[in-house]
C-alpha cells in the first residue's frame, strides 16, 4: 500500500501572488489570461483558498516575470530557545519593543547577551539573532526564553569573541565573502576581563595584549594563572602600537608619563584589567608619578575607541590607546610600546563547533592581513603564530 500525504495547510506558506498583481498593475483577468488558468483560479489562491500545483505555481511566476519563491514561500514556525543571560535587563513598559538579544551556542551552554552590550553604534548595526518578549526584569545569571529571528543553525554558528580589538568584526566579513555564512560578534572588555569571560564558558575566544615585566614575555604569564593547565591554544591576531591619544598638533605637548601629572591635562584611563591601564600604570610607577596626581585618573572608558572618542570630542586631553584609534578619529599619536595581541581558545571548541577553526584560517589570510594593515598600527608579521602554555 501506498503511502498517504497529508494535504499541506495554507498557513503554512506565504502568499504574495495579490501584492504582486497590483504592483505589475495587472487585473486577476489579465493575470489568469498570460498564465493560462481561470480568473476564478487566481482569486482562489489569493484568498488562500488552495495552494496551486507547481505547473500553475510556475505559469504565474512567468506570467509576472518573478521566482516562484518571490509568490509563494514557507512560513518557518517561530523557535524559541532557552539560555542563560550574561549581563542584566531592566524591566521595561510591555508597550515598548522587545529586547534584542544575540544567542551564542558556547560548549553545551546556550549564551543570551542583550544587543545593546555592543555599545551605541555597533547595538545598530548588527542583527538581533532573536528578542526577549516578556516585559521582566532580569539579571545576569538569569534563564531566559529567546524568540528566535534567525534559523537555529546560524545561531549554533555564530562566534563570541571577548576582547577590545575591534578589527574581530572585519574576520566575520572575511569568513563571508569566502561563503561562511559565520558571524563574529565582538563583546568589548579588558584582556583580564576577556579571560574570566573564557572561564566562565560565555565565549569561544578571548584576545588580551598583556605585558609581563617580571618574565619580559606577552600573555602568556596570565593565560597560565587565570586557566588552568594546557587545554587551550594561544594564537597570535596581529602586533600593534600602544601609545598616548592626544588631540590633533599636541596642544598641550604631552610626550611622556610624567607630563600627565600636569594640572592642566585630564586622563581619560581604561578599567582595571585592561592592557592600557597596565601599560599607564607601568608608565606612571617608572616615571614616579602617583597615579592621585594625575587628573581624572578615576574616570574610565571600556574601549580604545571610546578613549579617542573623547579625545576628539575635547571630553579629555589624552588616554592610552591604539594607533588605529588615534588614526580613525584623526588625533596625534605618542607610541610608547609594541604589544602582541593573542587569541585564546579551548581546544575542546575548536573540535566541537562547526565553524570556530575557520576563523584561525580566515586571519592568516593575505587578504585580511592586508586589511587590518590598512587600518594603521597593526603588524601581521605574526599573524597565525601558536605558542605553547607550559605550565
Amino acid at each position: 500500500m501506498g503511502i498517504k500525504h497529508r494535504a499541506e495547510s495554507v498557513d503554512h506558506f506565504r502568499n504574495e501572488l495579490k501584492n504582486l498583481r497590483n504592483a505589475r498593475g495587472l487585473s486577476q483577468g489579465e493575470l489568469a489570461s498570460r498564465a493560462g488558468i481561470t480568473r476564478q483560479a487566481v482569486s482562489s489562491i489569493e484568498s488562500n483558498l488552495y495552494l496551486p500545483t507547481t505547473a500553475v505555481a510556475l505559469r504565474l511566476a512567468a506570467a509576472l516575470s518573478c521566482r516562484v519563491e518571490e509568490l509563494f514561500s514557507l512560513i518557518r514556525p517561530v523557535e524559541r530557545i532557552q539560555g542563560t543571560l550574561v549581563g542584566r535587563v531592566p524591566e521595561r513598559d510591555p508597550s515598548r519593543p522587545p529586547v534584542r538579544v544575540k544567542v551564542a551556542q558556547v560548549g553545551s551552554r546556550i549564551v543570551v547577551r542583550p544587543v545593546m552590550g555592543l555599545g551605541d553604534v555597533l547595538s545598530c548595526a548588527v542583527g538581533a539573532d532573536g528578542y526577549l518578549t516578556e516585559p521582566a526584569s532580569y539579571s545576569d545569571g538569569s534563564t531566559v526564553e529567546v524568540m528566535l529571528s534567525r534559523d537555529r543553525q546560524a545561531v549554533e554558528q555564530e562566534i563570541s569573541v571577548a576582547g577590545c580589538d575591534p578589527a574581530i568584526f572585519l574576520a566575520g566579513e572575511h569568513m563571508r565573502r569566502r561563503k561562511d555564512q559565520t558571524s563574529v560578534v565582538g563583546w568589548t572588555m579588558g584582556s583580564m576581563a576577556a579571560l574570566r569571560s573564557l572561564q566562565r564558558g560565555e565565549v569561544h575566544v578571548a584576545g588580551l595584549h598583556l605585558f609581563d615585566p617580571a618574565t619580559g614575555e606577552s600573555n602568556l604569564p596570565f593565560v597560565r594563572r587565570a586557566l588552568k593547565g594546557s587545554a587551550y591554544d594561544v594564537v597570535t591576531f596581529a602586533t600593534w602600537e600602544e601609545g598616548l591619544l592626544v588631540r590633533k598638533g599636541n596642544p598641550k605637548s604631552i610626550r611622556t608619563a610624567a607630563d600627565l601629572a600636569e594640572p592642566t591635562v585630564t586622563l581619560l584611563n581604561r578599567e582595571e584589567g585592561a592592557g592600557a591601564r597596565l601599560l599607564l600604570d607601568r608608565q606612571l610607577r617608572e616615571a614616579g608619578i602617583d597615579p592621585a596626581r594625575v587628573r581624572g585618573y578615576d574616570r574610565i572608558a571600556s574601549s580604545h575607541f571610546e578613549v579617542a572618542r573623547a579625545i576628539a570630542g575635547q571630553q579629555a586631553d589624552v588616554g592610552i590607546g591604539i594607533r588605529a584609534a588615534a588614526q580613525y578619529f584623526e588625533l596625534d599619536f605618542v607610541p610608547l610600546q609594541s604589544a602582541r595581541y593573542d587569541l585564546v581558545v579551548p581546544k575542546a571548541y575548536l573540535t566541537s563547533h562547526p565553524t570556530l577553526a575557520h576563523l584561525f584560517e580566515t586571519i592568516v589570510s593575505r587578504q585580511f592581513r592586508n586589511e587590518i594593515e590598512a587600518l594603521g598600527g597593526y603588524d601581521t608579521t605574526q599573524t597565525g603564530t601558536m605558542h605553547v602554555l607550559r605550565g
